[in-house]
């Protein structure tokens, strides 16, 4: 797949920055990491060939030189062509959006023909750009720090999500430690977790006096390959193709028996192996996950993100694992289960599980859902499902809500904010007190009160000031959608994120 990057520096440097500075100086200083990121494991967007893997043909930065000279050698080596965009007027208004802009379009012209276009900026400015790529048939990838508007992101057919591309993208899983002692990426590379599986297949098969399942390699690989996730494979779409890709000389795959031998010491007619799925078993198996999937909605009160759901059934149905119960890939094993009146959308990334009878569709008209049992909060539900619809907002009960910023304060009491490690330990401590609060949540709120300009570690850590930086980002992002809060729906929005009552 030829693919065009545009990175406006400057809109994403700043909008990392806000969020953490370590974040932004991983992002500026090493680019070549997440560069590996984006074409060896960020799944390719909708419509896209079947197995296309991203080939960078272009690369360019719109860069002010006056503030980030320093960065320039940094995206030299990653084999970016840089755009000098200086201030253009006295309030430092550069011209990227209009290079960047002219530049799309002659490659739109171009002899070569561009089938993805990724932009990494915020500005909805480009909204009618990536319209424009769009009626000319072209798939477009955009990242957007911060709270893009919901015309940008609707414009996109891929959205990548900030948290992963923190996470993963610039290798902020793991623990964190100072940028100037990050020698190699902790990112893992397609290419790496690709040698570990093979090295557990392998190990697997040489201390197994039988073949050994499919299904179980791949439980195992899971729990075992860092960097490996259900519902992507390391960018493979499914388990099977991951091992048909896989050089493995001495051993055999056999796929009618669900199990991988080695020719020597094993039966080369193996028996189908214990873990395997016959057809009259898969759909008992079939009909539970639809269940499972049904549950797992009814409990979240709200969409629910594939990736999560792929955890969920490989952790209770490990026989799936294999190849998707014959399906390959995750993806296509979703979109043939049974769900009635529930709905797989694959827009703007990852993909959502949503009930068909609550919305008309993903994109053109928000999440109306059922009415949870907030006790006498109640109240509250109409309007922060409004806002929720308008912008995003986590819809979570004012219990799990005011239980967030609770342990968010006891967290940065303990030790320093880092966005990444921060997130996922209040996270924990929300699961811990039995609250169904999703790493997403967390993120958002992080994310809100950061851009707000809440400082943590200035003396002011509590709850009713994170609420009143979260509903002040709430206030602007709503804005910005068309929708004024006025002082009784801000007081709605105090009660239910820190339970004062005005």
């Amino acid at each position: 797949m030829r693919s065009a990057l545009f990175v406006d520096f400057d809109n994403v440097y700043s909008g990392l920055r806000r969020l953490d500075p370590a974040v932004a100086e991983r992002f500026a200083f090493q680019p070549i990491n997440w560069i590996r990121w984006l074409t060896d494991s960020l799944v390719a967007p909708p419509h896209a060939p079947e197995g296309a893997k991203r080939r960078l043909l272009v690369r360019r930065c719109y860069l002010n030189p006056q503030a980030y000279q320093r960065f320039r050698p940094a995206f030299n080596r990653a084999g970016f062509e840089i755009i000098d965009c200086p201030p253009m007027t006295s309030e430092g208004k550069t011209s990227t959006d209009i290079h960047m802009v002219l530049d799309v379009v002659d490659l739109l012209q171009h002899e070569v023909h561009y089938d993805e276009f990724i932009v990494f900026s915020a500005d909805a400015d480009f909204t009618p750009l990536l319209r424009k790529l769009r009626r000319s048939d072209r798939r477009t990838t955009v990242l957007a720090v911060g709270f893009p508007s919901a015309a940008y992101q609707a414009s996109a057919d891929l959205l990548i999500d900030q948290d992963n591309f923190v996470r993963f993208g610039l290798g902020f899983a793991e623990p964190e430690l100072p940028v100037a002692s990050v020698p190699t990426p902790t990112a893992r590379p397609s290419a790496d977790v690709i040698k570990d599986v093979k090295v557990l297949i392998t190990k697997c098969v040489a201390e197994s006096p039988k073949p050994v399942a499919l299904s179980s390699l791949a439980s195992k690989a899971l729990k075992e390959v860092e960097g490996l996730d259900a519902a992507n494979w390391a960018g493979f779409g499914g388990f099977k193709r991951l091992v048909e890709t896989i050089q493995l000389p001495k051993l055999m795959v056999d796929w009618n028996a669900g199990a991988v031998l080695d020719p020597i010491r094993h039966a080369a007619s193996a028996q189908k192996a214990e873990a395997h799925v016959d057809e009259v078993a898969l759909d008992t198996v079939l009909e539970k996950v639809a269940l499972l999937v049904q549950n797992e909605l009814d409990q979240a009160g709200r969409p629910v993100p594939c990736a999560r759901l792929a955890k969920l059934i490989l952790d209770r149905y490990g026989e799936l694992a294999a190849d998707w119960g014959g399906k390959g890939s995750f993806r296509a094993f979703l979109d043939e289960l049974n769900l009635g009146e529930l709905k797989v959308s694959w827009e703007n990334g990852g993909g959502h599980v949503f009930d068909s009878q609550a919305r008309a569709t993903l994109l053109d008209s928000p999440p109306v859902i059922r009415t949870p049992d907030w006790g006498q909060q109640a109240h509250l539900f109409p309007i922060i499902q409004q806002i929720h619809a308008a912008t995003g907002m986590p819809l979570i009960s004012p219990r799990e809500m005011q239980g967030l910023l609770g342990a968010l304060v006891a967290e940065v009491d303990g030790q320093p904010f880092a966005l990444s490690d921060t997130g996922k330990r209040v996270r924990d401590r929300c699961r811990e007190a039995g609250l169904g609060v999703s790493r997403a949540d967390v993120s958002y709120v992080l994310k809100g009160i950061l851009i707000a300009g809440h400082e943590f570690a200035s003396g002011n850590d509590h709850v009713s000031a994170l609420s009143g930086r979260f509903i002040e980002s709430m206030r602007v992002i709503c804005a910005g959608e068309q929708m004024v809060l006025d002082d009784a729906t801000l007081d709605s929005l105090r009660e239910w994120s820190s339970g004062a009552v005005i």
